[in-house]
């Protein structure tokens, strides 16, 4: 054989051992994000920042008063806190993969650390472009819309954004 056919055939044979092997990395990613507690804290996460967007809107437009409002999102924001804590106590002990923390990760993009009031004016700079993007809800299912939507991207109907 020559010497050709024979890398040729090394590089094949290394191929098809990482495509083999891909199954069983995947299966272990797959045991790590679905452990239950995981699991069970990322979904209370999730309900837990839906329930205080809700509880912002509701208090925009005049919903709820002034008052039980301060006390539900005290609460809500206690409850999220003790879910991040917990979090991190998983992330610490090695049972979550490490996250990128959002001022390292600028600041590794713009060569200077950030003052927290820097990082604050970076968050409402961002917040303020997406809600020039934002124009309303659909009048069929109530799904978010974008001005450039010509059609509900969740239910199909036609929007009219002005």
């Amino acid at each position: 054989m020559e010497i050709g056919a024979i890398f040729l055939l090394l590089v094949v044979l290394v191929a098809v051992l990482l495509y083999a092997a891909k199954p069983f990395t995947k299966q272990w990613k797959i045991k790590v994000e679905n452990s239950p507690e995981i699991s069970t804290l990322l979904a209370e996460r999730e309900r837990s920042l839906s329930a205080l967007q809700e509880l912002d809107f509701d208090n925009g437009i005049g919903k709820i008063p002034a008052e039980e409002y301060i006390s539900q999102r005290a609460s809500l924001i206690q409850k999220g806190s003790e879910i991040l804590r917990r979090l991190d106590e998983l992330q610490d002990a090695g049972v979550l993969p490490a996250e990128k923390d959002a001022r390292r990760e600028i600041s590794e993009e713009s060569g200077k650390e950030l003052a927290d009031e820097e990082l604050e004016s970076l968050i409402a700079k961002r917040r303020a472009m997406r809600q020039q993007k934002t124009a309303g809800f659909c009048p069929n299912c109530g799904k978010p819309i974008l001005q450039s939507d010509l059609f509900c991207p969740s239910c199909g109907q036609k929007v009219n954004v002005k």
